[in-house]
C-alpha cells in the first residue's frame, strides 16, 4: 500500500464510542509519517483515562498492520485534547447522528445547565441539562422542551 493510502486508511479509522465520527475528524490522530516500512501514529485520547483509547490504537494498528507495515503509535497527552480539534465534518456527523457538537471555547466559561444548545433533531434552542454526564464522560443528556426528544451534547472543553 503507497503511502497515501495507508495514511487515508488510518484517517478514515472510526471512533469507537461514536462510530460515525473517524479519529482525525475527532481531533485524536495528531499526525502520521510514514518512513519505509514503518508508520509513525500520535494520537492524543480525549481525556486522560479515555478507556476507549485502547481501542482507538488497535484499529490503527490493525490498518496498518493489514497494509503490510510496521506501526510505532505514541500516544501523548501534550499538547491536550480540545474540542476545538473537532473538525466541522465531524460537528455535522455528530448533529446528524443525534449529539448536539460542542460550542467554542472561549475565555467565560458558562455551566453545563446555562448553555445554548441546540436540539440536533428539531434545531430548537429550547434544551435542558437531565444529567451532567451521558454514555461518556465527554458528554451530558439533554432533553428538548421543543420536541420532548432527549439527546447528547458532546460538552465543551
Amino acid at each position: 500500500m503507497a503511502p497515501v493510502d495507508v495514511e487515508a486508511a488510518i484517517r478514515a479509522v472510526l471512533d469507537p464510542e461514536i462510530p460515525v465520527i473517524t479519529l482525525d475528524d475527532l481531533g485524536v490522530i495528531r499526525s502520521i509519517e510514514v518512513e519505509g516500512d514503518i508508520v509513525h501514529v500520535v494520537m492524543t485520547p480525549t481525556y486522560s483515562g479515555c478507556p476507549a483509547m485502547d481501542a482507538m490504537r488497535e484499529r490503527v494498528q490493525h490498518v496498518i498492520e493489514a497494509a503490510g507495515l510496521t506501526a510505532a503509535i505514541e500516544v501523548t497527552l501534550q499538547p491536550a485534547w480540545t474540542t476545538d480539534l473537532i473538525s466541522a465534518r465531524g460537528r455535522t456527523a455528530l448533529r446528524q447522528f443525534g449529539i448536539a457538537p460542542p460550542g467554542e471555547r472561549g475565555a467565560v466559561v458558562v455551566p453545563l445547565g446555562r448553555r445554548i444548545v441546540a436540539c440536533p433533531v428539531c434545531g430548537s434552542e429550547d434544551t435542558e441539562v437531565t444529567s451532567a454526564f451521558g454514555a461518556t464522560a465527554c458528554k451530558a443528556l439533554r432533553r428538548c422542551r421543543s420536541c420532548k426528544e432527549p439527546f447528547e451534547e458532546f460538552k465543551t472543553l
